[in-house]
């Protein structure tokens, strides 16, 4: 089971002429291996983002993407590496509060623990906070 992004969602039911296709064509790659799902975060930041619940929820399921919520554990890791990041950027001197918040850290949580992977265009973040996730980027033309 592979997890989806918001961006990538975002690049696709949005129609974005740059990204878009390489988005579509990363889904379907995946799609064609097996379940691939989003989290109850990448759903409301796909909502925020676009508008309409029920419109996303429609386009969702005519893609195949499954809804799959954060268990406890995952809810738990993301903390944990919030916390990591905010303490790195302290050492660093920069403001313990950076452009990362709390979603991406649950995006890639329930990533790591509960599926075998994440479609994302965000790989350097996913790949630092979260070793040992499978992270597959949209290779774009």
């Amino acid at each position: 089971m592979i997890a989806v992004d918001s961006n990538l969602l975002i690049d696709v039911i949005g129609d974005d002429a740059h990204a878009g296709d390489a988005a579509d064509r990363a889904l379907r790659a995946a799609l064609s291996m097996g379940p691939v799902v989003a989290c109850d975060v990448v759903v409301a930041e796909v909502v925020a983002g676009l508008g309409n619940g029920a419109v996303v929820i429609e386009l969702l399921e005519e893609l195949g993407i499954d809804f799959h919520p954060l268990e406890q554990r995952s809810a738990v890791r993301a903390g944990e590496m919030q916390r990591r990041y905010n303490e790195r950027r302290r050492a660093v001197g920069e403001a313990a509060y950076g452009p990362r918040t709390v979603p991406d850290f649950l995006i890639g949580a329930h990533a790591l623990l509960q599926c075998t992977g994440l479609i994302t265009r965000d790989a350097g973040f996913f790949r630092d906070y979260f070793k040992g996730l499978k992270v597959i980027v949209p290779k774009t033309s």
